[in-house]
């Protein structure tokens, strides 16, 4: 399925494998790394990666998946099937430990969703860990891994012997090695010390006879000796004596343990398998992540599109100097299965080739591969590879002898599942016999229909490529004017040396060129001028091509901008007038209605002269409401419609009855108002009692008229009305407009000598945010966008009370410290909208 056996050797497949191992936490994950291989069964390739993909987006919602505790306790559980073998307590430990691990990665697994991780949930479904085996560990070994006081009441118990010993020991040593110090025989600052887990007093070799005991041992000088007291020797003696029960009762307990587990050594052999196979998927899943690598759609048959693909190793190598990547776009088709790259030396040909070997291989070993998400991946069952030099001594081959062996090869085991790697194809020999027996090859395997990636220099080749179908051209860029490699492959034509523009660069003399280029004939050089001439050229519209296309792009987004925002104002704009509409209408309503009841309690107080004062200042206030109310254009446009519409229908009943009067004599009202109410007709100057705006009649009907006070329109008692005269009229219109025109004066020149800074340096904070309200009003009032307000800094306070008072406001957009250049901190900018 590959050749040669150095294939992972040439790509440098064995530091990715390095790489990955470097993630394990633990050898049984290791341990399926070094197993991992290309495989041609395309089922068992796409479970290992869909495995990867799931573990590599498992922790995305934030939760990690357990990584505690890899123990391998494959050889310590093989002792359970010997009776008589039993687990030591650092292996029961060990052995807790990890299946706690593994029930907590199983419960991890299957609380994720079963449809997005289903390879998951399958792999850890048969996995059990039994509550049981748990708890049975639990009671005899604690959380430091020692077996329990209380696994036996014998163990209990000698342990509670030992310890009353120990202690009784110890009182009796501190009383010999103070009787000694009082009598000189031991210094003043000598302590009891351990010499083969017995407890001793270093004594000077001159006095050891005076102490009675046994000597266990002596300083390297012989100076000091260190004698355990005869009256401690029969206690130590008997704790020795416990400490073997003690081991012989452990040993019991331990035994007791291995038979209760042993029924259950399958179910944790291959929980043990499956955290083996765990921690491998997890490696995976990391380095995948360290080289941006995913899990692309893959089918299973030869074609395959590659987009932005990356060598991880260039990459890796790359990220830690801050270098850029020149990501590799490839395309191999049934109708182009063969792809000829020729292009300069050192211009990337044989990364190209190394690229496309290293991914397939990753790939069909089950790891994530470093190429966009819009690939297509193929899939193949044997991928031969002719890179570097194999020339041996031991078996007399030459370089060109090597390569002719590897085609051989290739000739014989190649088909039409077979992808082929081939580094500078036909050299080696002299250069028109290589290039013509590498032609001959190249036709063969293009009859045998293989998929394969070829590099070289030769011109016929090349031309080879162009000529027949199957095969395709491809270039390695090159900029003539920097003379350097752009290290980006284009297909669909070939590419050129660059061969004397290199060595002009290197500073090769002109004249061995000129003499180079004339030995080499006119018609080869012609050839590969033109060649660079037509990169030349294709490269420079294409960069035209993508100048438009990203000036298009630019367009439609600014068009789209504009359309947006146009469609924007105009719905604002709408909003805004539908809004004044109704305000206007509502006040209008509301002015008739206020008016009605005005004129009502009039009538109904009888003419009371306090309560219809107060009446009439409410009218007055209403009147002064309306006086300030705007209505938009197309509101006066729609009064305009009315007033001339109620017109014309008065005067068609002018026209049909001319003689007809209405009269009414109203509640209190003299024969003298009847005469004057009778007097009144439509298009009449009128002013209303207590007001000084004039109107103009509109319509009159029996008690009521309709008359127009400027904007407004209102039904107002007849009696009510006052006729005048068309200059008093004129001169009242005058006065009231001669007002308004008086503010808007004042507006404007507020507006011209406004300052939008203002300085409240000394002021007290109350004082200081008083004058930036009254400030901010005005600011409003002429329509002023930006307010600076210079504070000073000092101990912030100022600042900051004027900063909880602009907060609160709601013309407030935002505020912002000055640039420090400025002012910084002393000065606050407030934008106001």
């Amino acid at each position: 399925m590959i050749y040669p056996e150095t294939f992972e050797t040439k790509l440098y497949f064995h530091k990715i494998r390095e790489y990955i191992r470097q993630g394990c936490l633990s050898p049984m994950g290791k341990e399926r790394i070094d197993k991992m291989t290309f495989s041609n069964h395309f089922s068992n390739v796409e479970l290992w990666l869909r495995q990867t993909h799931e573990m590599l987006h498992i922790e995305d919602d934030g939760q990690a998946m357990p990584a505690e505790h890899f123990f391998d306790l494959r050889e310590p559980l093989k002792k359970l099937k010997v009776e008589g073998l039993f687990l030591e307590a650092h292996e029961l430990f060990d052995l807790r430990r990890s299946l706690g691990t593994i029930r907590n990665i199983v419960r991890f697994i299957q609380s994720k969703d079963k449809e997005l991780y289903p390879s998951l949930h399958e792999l850890s479904a048969t996995v059990k860990v039994y509550p049981a085996v748990l708890e049975r560990i639990d009671s005899i070994i604690n959380k430091k891994g020692e077996v329990r006081d209380n696994a036996s009441a014998e163990l209990y118990r000698i342990r509670q012997e030992i310890r009353h010993k120990q202690k009784s020991i110890s009182g009796k040593m501190q009383e010999v090695l103070r009787k000694a110090r009082q009598s000189g025989i031991v210094d003043a600052d000598a302590s009891v010390t351990i010499r083969d887990g017995r407890a001793v007093i270093p004594v000077n070799s001159a006095n050891k006879r005076k102490i009675q005991g046994i000597v266990h041992d002596e300083s390297a000088t012989g100076k000091t000796a260190y004698i355990e007291p005869a009256e401690i020797v029969e206690i130590n003696n008997e704790i020795r004596e416990l400490e073997y029960a003690e081991r012989r009762e452990l040993t019991k307990i331990l035994s007791e343990l291995s038979n209760f587990l042993r029924p259950y050594l399958e179910e944790m052999l291959h929980a043990f398998n499956f955290l083996g196979i765990i921690d491998f998927i997890r490696a995976k899943a990391r380095f995948a992540k360290s080289i941006n690598a995913v899990v692309p759609p893959m089918r299973h048959e030869t074609s395959f599109r590659w987009e932005k693909a990356v060598h991880p190793l260039l990459y890796l190598q790359h990220q830690s100097s801050g270098k850029p990547v020149v990501p590799l776009d490839i395309e191999l088709t049934q109708q182009n299965r063969i792809l000829l790259i020729s292009g300069p030396n050192a211009g990337g040909k044989s990364v190209c080739l190394q690229t496309v070997g290293l991914l397939q291989y990753m790939l069909q070993c089950g790891l994530p591969v470093p190429v966009g998400e819009n690939s297509q991946m193929g899939f193949f069952d044997r991928i031969f590879m002719d890179i570097g030099d194999e020339q041996s001594i031991e078996n007399d081959l030459s370089t060109y002898s090597s390569h002719l062996m590897n085609m051989k090869y290739f000739l014989r085991h190649s088909n039409n599942r077979t992808l082929l790697l081939i580094d500078e194809f036909g050299t080696g020999t002299e250069p028109m016999l290589g290039g013509a027996i590498a032609e001959a090859v190249l036709a063969q395997l293009n009859k045998q229909k293989v998929f394969g990636v070829i590099t070289t220099h030769y011109t016929n080749l090349k031309h080879f490529a162009s000529e027949n179908k199957g095969i395709i051209n491809g270039a390695m860029l090159f900029d003539t004017h920097k003379i350097e490699p752009l290290f980006k492959l284009e297909i669909g034509q070939p590419g050129s040396s660059f061969a004397f523009e290199i060595a002009r660069k290197t500073g090769l003399p002109e004249e061995i060129l000129q003499s180079a280029k004339n030995q080499l004939g006119e018609e080869h050089i012609n050839f590969d001028k033109h060649l660079r001439e037509i990169i030349r050229d294709k490269r420079y519209w294409e960069k035209k091509r993508e100048m438009v296309r990203e000036r298009e792009k630019k367009l439609e987004k600014v068009l789209a901008k504009y359309e947006k925002e146009l469609e924007k104002l105009k719905n604002e704009r709408d909003q805004i007038i539908e809004t004044a509409r109704k305000e206007a209408g509502d006040l209008l309503a509301s002015a008739n209605k206020e008016i009605e009841k005005t004129i009502r309690e009039i009538r109904e107080a009888q003419a009371e002269k306090e309560k219809t004062r107060t009446i009439r200042k409410n009218i007055d206030q209403i009147k002064e409401e309306i006086k300030h109310a705007s209505i938009d254009n197309d509101t006066q446009k729609q009064l305009e419609k009315k007033i001339q519409k109620i017109k014309e229908r008065q005067n068609r009943k002018k026209q049909k009855k001319p003689d007809e009067q209405v009269s009414n004599k109203p509640i209190n009202d003299t024969e003298n108002t009847q005469n004057e109410i009778r007097q009144l007709a439509p298009g009449d100057p009128v002013k209303l009692e207590g007001q000084s705006i004039p109107g103009e009649i509109i319509e009159i009907n029996k008690k009521e008229a309709v008359v127009a006070f400027g904007q407004l329109i209102t039904t107002v008692k007849a009696s009510r009305l006052e006729r005048i005269s068309k200059n008093e009229f004129k001169k009242a219109i005058r006065q009231n407009n001669v007002v308004s025109s008086n503010i808007s004066e004042k507006i404007r020149s507020k507006k011209i000598n406004f300052s939008p800074d203002i300085d409240v340096r000394g002021l007290r904070a109350d004082e200081a945010v008083a004058k930036v309200l009254e400030h901010l009003d005005e600011a409003l009032l002429c329509d002023i966008q930006t307010v600076k307000i210079l504070h000073g800094k000092g101990n912030g306070i100022l600042r900051e009370q004027i900063r909880q008072h602009l907060a609160t406001l709601p013309f407030v957009s935002n505020f912002r410290d000055e640039h420090v250049q400025y002012g910084g901190a002393g000065i606050t900018i407030v934008e106001l909208g």
